[in-house]
């Protein structure tokens, strides 16, 4: 599954800047590939790994098979083709995320939007094709889908990623891992500490440089860190045209609004507020994220200055 999104957020095990430094300052580093992007595990090297790779890689093959748009065959698909509005029966594990999906867009009067696939297509940025509703027009039980509207489709690229990391942290947990990084396509989530005994720290990249450069540095506890930016996967900036769509004025999102970073409880959340304030541009992004209370870093590039805004208590995390 590419999720057609630039993974501009990357983990920092140790004190550099990448996962040659972190294996060097004494950690295991698996890694694998996942979603058109990688996955990354780090511990401390005393750990064996040998469990792990065939656990992630079945959970990323079954979000995979069940909800990406870019396989034929996917559960997704097949609804999406379908032109039917009787009720469709699916795998539990989609339609938890579709429900939350859907829940994420009423809390966030649209903003995200997991009917906009065609327009992103539209736009050259995805697989779906069909025609545009309403999110409300989509029916969630659990393990059916409905639609109201015959050629309405859902795209979950905007939440799939963030559940896969969700899943991969609970398997670790049930293989008795109780200190970990794990990082999925520039998302991530810890367990417990760095074996130095400190927290885990993460690095944001700054979205508008043409190299990877940490913009800042956030410590993690509980929860997940996800970004959103304007670039597709194996971009750098500066883009002129994002790939989010903005689903009010159903055209490319502003990219003033650069990225934007989540820390929310899931990584399933985090990964759809950040599209959500991310697609709703500068202004409505930043008045949604107070309004909800949602910890978020918004950074805004003007004039060929970059500025930043945290709302919620984003700011508690950062140390640079």
């Amino acid at each position: 599954m590419d999720l057609t999104r630039r993974a501009i957020l990357f983990g920092l095990a140790g004190a550099g800047l990448s996962a040659k430094v972190a294996s060097a300052g004494g950690l295991h580093v698996e890694s694998g590939s996942a979603f058109g992007s990688t996955w990354r595990i780090s511990v401390d090297r005393s750990v064996d790994l040998s469990a792990v790779r065939p656990a992630v890689d079945a959970i990323i093959r079954q979000v995979d098979e069940q909800m990406s748009p870019y396989l034929d065959a996917s559960d997704l698909t097949l609804f999406n083709e379908s032109r039917g509005t009787e009720a469709q029966v699916m795998p539990p594990e989609l339609c938890r995320v579709a429900a939350q999906a859907l829940r994420i867009a009423r809390l966030t009067d649209g903003a995200f939007d997991p009917t906009v696939g065609p327009i992103v297509s539209r736009f050259g940025f995805g697989p779906i094709r069909g025609g545009t509703g309403s999110y409300s027009s989509i029916e969630v039980a659990a393990n059916s889908l409905r639609k109201t509207t015959p050629e309405l489709t859902l795209d979950l690229c905007g939440i799939a990623k963030g559940y896969a990391l969700d899943r991969i942290a609970e398997a670790l947990q049930q293989l008795g891992l109780r200190d970990a990084m794990i990082e999925v396509g520039g998302e991530i989530k810890v367990l417990g500490r760095h074996p130095e005994g400190r927290q885990w720290i993460a690095a944001i990249a700054d979205p508008v440089s043409t190299e990877f450069q940490a913009y800042r540095l956030v410590a993690l506890g509980r929860d997940a860190l996800a970004t959103s930016g304007h670039a597709a996967n194996g971009l750098v900036a500066p883009i002129s045209t994002s790939h989010i769509i903005d689903p009010f004025s159903r055209r490319p999102a502003d990219t003033e609004l650069a990225s934007v970073s989540v820390l929310a409880p899931t990584a399933m959340e985090a990964d759809a507020l950040a599209t959500a304030l991310c697609a709703a541009g500068p202004g409505r992004g930043i008045s949604l994220a107070q309004r909800l209370d949602i910890s978020a870093l918004f950074v805004l590039r003007s004039g060929g200055e970059t500025t930043d805004l945290m709302t919620g208590r984003f700011d508690e995390h950062v140390l640079v």
